[in-house]
């Protein structure tokens, strides 16, 4: 087995152990989760697009000696070179090294051939991935505008003394957030538009080399609104009352004010971001009563209850039973899709109030609805705090109860409304 072949294989198989079977049908969020993996075993930085090109073998040189120290790391192997010393032990067989199928004639060419073949030649021998003295840059931030939304943060950095082809600071998980950077600026405003808890990234070529935890948490709820489709730009509900007969929620006449459109398909957002963070997302219990009123007809109305943490997300996307395909579910490393998963015991009449209650305990996670168990799954990865809560729906959420405690029974949110 050649060596950008082993790098390959070794990406789809820390994959497959972490619940990935079908690399077409990842995302970028998976393919962030598989980075952050890999740099809670090695503690090593590898950005998501990075891994996505080495499963897919887009390389044409070794990566850096980091990035497969990463791979090795996760398999227990102190590095890469003893990695790879020991699949080349241990391979079936080996075949011997072939030559490149086709050869360049030199003497056929003319002059002018020639000259372009060397060049071309230059050029890309030329590119390399590998980025140097990493270890001295150096990745902070402050807020300029204390926790408001939209909100301006300052990052400083220093890549003075890094060697790599380009440099990028990326503001959270979606790579359509990243601003390239260069040497001897040591400073960038960025705006964030959505509360939350994010992890920026000081980025060399394609790697994340740094990276820092911006915090920005609510004042209570905050509701917003995206296009399904044409724009993630978040469009703001300023809502004075937000509780009506017993329940929280919006209505179509608050969205109007808002100058929301409501004829186009929207993800509607409650989200509430505590400033403190002391309840850990490998225990606690979720407990809630909800239920959606459509905004627009809707073939698959679904709601989506999402438990933000410090590391990934904590999702579940109910449907009716006739769009159980549109069902999602994920915890930790753990993504199941009802494409391609029975998530049929997760589906229900979302138009009608449902108790729903999500348990994790040494990272064991149990779905109960309408007190009855209909999912349960275990994940390893760490992702420490819980930051948050969000309901998210293409109509609108009506709460009539939210709890979320720990094991502990430290209280991160309750209320009856």
């Amino acid at each position: 087995m050649d060596e950008q072949t082993l790098i390959k294989t070794s990406i789809i198989e820390i994959f497959k152990g972490n619940g990935y079977s079908d690399l077409a049908r990842m995302t970028q969020r998976d393919f962030e989760h598989i980075g952050e993996q890999l740099r809670q075993k090695s503690g090593i930085l590898i950005s998501g697009t990075t891994i996505k090109r080495l499963a897919y073998g887009e390389f044409s040189r070794l990566p850096q000696i980091a990035t497969l120290n990463a791979i090795a790391n996760f398999f227990d192997y102190k590095s890469w070179q003893e990695y790879r010393a020991d699949k080349v032990k241990n391979a079936p067989g080996k075949a011997p090294a072939k030559q490149a199928g086709y050869k360049i004639n030199w003497k056929h060419l003319s002059i002018p051939g020639t000259i372009i073949i060397l060049a071309g030649i230059y050029f890309f021998g030329a590119t390399n991935d590998s980025v140097k003295n990493a270890e001295s840059a150096s990745f902070s931030f402050r807020k300029n505008t204390s926790n408001d939304i939209p909100n301006s943060v300052v990052f400083n950095y220093n890549i003075d003394d890094v060697q790599a082809d380009s440099f990028f600071i990326q503001q959270s998980w979606d790579k359509n957030r990243r601003v390239r950077i260069y040497k001897k600026k040591h400073t960038l405003t960025d705006i964030y538009y959505e509360p939350g808890y994010h992890i920026a990234k000081l980025i060399a070529n394609d790697s994340a080399i740094r990276e820092v935890d911006v915090s920005i948490p609510t004042h209570g709820w905050f509701f917003y609104a995206i296009d399904n489709i044409a724009n993630y730009t978040p469009e703001y509900i300023k809502a004075d009352s937000f509780v009506n007969n017993g329940s929280l929620g919006l209505t179509a006449v608050q969205l109007r004010e808002s100058s929301i459109d409501v004829n186009k398909d929207k993800r509607y957002h409650y989200v509430y971001f505590p400033g403190q963070m002391d309840v850990p997302s490998d225990n606690f219990t979720f407990k809630t009563r909800v239920r959606m009123r459509e905004v627009r007809p809707s073939t698959c109305p679904y709601i989506e209850i999402e438990l933000f943490c410090q590391r990934s997300f904590m999702i579940m996307r109910s449907t009716t039973k006739g769009c159980a395909h549109e069902a999602l579910i994920r915890f930790g490393e753990q993504v199941m899709e009802g494409m391609d998963t029975d998530l049929m015991p997760i589906s229900f009449d979302v138009s009608q109030w449902t108790d729903i209650e999500i348990i994790v305990k040494n990272k064991v996670a149990t779905v109960k609805i309408n007190d009855k168990e209909v999912f349960s799954t275990h994940f390893t990865s760490n992702t420490r705090y819980l930051t948050g809560l969000g309901y998210i729906s293409n109509g609108l959420c009506e709460v009539d109860r939210a709890e979320l405690i720990g094991l502990d029974g430290k209280v991160m949110y309750k209320n009856d409304f």
